[in-house]
């Protein structure tokens, strides 16, 4: 199962905030940032962080992919 967090990055977009603004908003680390930007997985703990600092939901800053099946 893949994550995508573009959602989450047009939200910032929208709102006009820079990536690194926006980490000091909601409390996260430049690791956790850069986690985030390359899609790999948070915890729990984090996208709650996320959706409070937003005031949105987990839904509005993710999208679960469908695995890609691959058979040779």
């Amino acid at each position: 199962m893949d994550i995508c967090y573009n959602k989450l990055f047009k939200i910032l977009i929208d709102k006009n905030l820079k990536k690194t603004e926006f980490a000091k908003i909601v409390g996260i680390s430049q690791n956790t940032l850069a986690k985030l930007s390359k899609n790999e997985f948070v915890s729990m703990e984090v996208l709650v962080k996320i959706c409070r600092g937003l005031n949105c939901t987990v839904d509005d800053i993710l999208e679960v992919l469908p695995e890609s099946n691959t058979s040779h």
